[in-house]
């Protein structure tokens, strides 16, 4: 039931979707519903937790053994950019769950905090109010990803490096780093997969 909730939200209809629906595609009773799950939002919760925390310990496995947390900000968006080509449902989830990702406490949303938070502490990022630079980057890839499920805007991956640097500029890396750190290869992600 878990993966029905998650195609539904990547499909934009998790809302709307009625517990037969939800049932119907996760091929199981209807009856069965209610033994594991109070309500159809608490299935979706679920769903978007498990799916966010699953794509957060994929990148803190792309990002072992790195100590820059401004690489490590930068590996972790270039790979969460990409999604729009490498993971597209899980994109269209992403963008389907909008801004109100930043309130999970599971998944990208604490990684990113946690990682500007790191570094501000070690000086690589100058952004005074973490939450505002947490607002600004979601909001950028959430845009980007949107952006990217419409064919009429043809969005390539290089502009995932783009909008990464310009990210990167508004924490405070300065252009010359930013550009160094966006040009490092990144991990194979497929190869990370559990």
């Amino acid at each position: 039931m878990i993966d029905a909730a998650s195609r539904l939200i990547a499909e934009g209809r998790g809302e709307r979707a009625s517990i037969q629906e939800i049932t119907d595609r996760a091929d199981v009773g209807f009856g069965s519903f209610y033994n594991h799950f109070e309500s159809k939002e608490q299935l979706f919760r679920t769903a978007s937790e498990e799916l966010l925390e699953r794509w957060g310990q994929l990148i803190d496995r792309a990002c072992e053994g790195m100590t820059d947390p401004a690489q490590v900000f930068a590996v972790s968006y270039r790979i969460s950019g990409r999604l729009g080509w490498t993971h597209p449902e899980l994109a269209r989830f992403l963008v389907g769950v909008g801004l109100d990702i930043l309130d999970s406490t599971l998944g990208l949303a604490p990684r990113a905090r946690r990682d500007i938070e790191a570094g501000q502490a070690a000086g690589r990022f100058a952004a005074a109010n973490v939450e505002v630079a947490l607002s600004a980057a979601a909001g950028g890839l959430l845009g980007l990803l949107r952006l990217c499920a419409t064919p009429a805007y043809r969005i390539r991956p290089e502009e995932v490096d783009d909008l990464t640097r310009a990210v990167l500029r508004m924490l405070g890396v300065a252009a010359d780093e930013a550009v160094r750190l966006v040009a490092q290869p990144l991990p194979d992600v497929e190869s990370l997969l559990p």
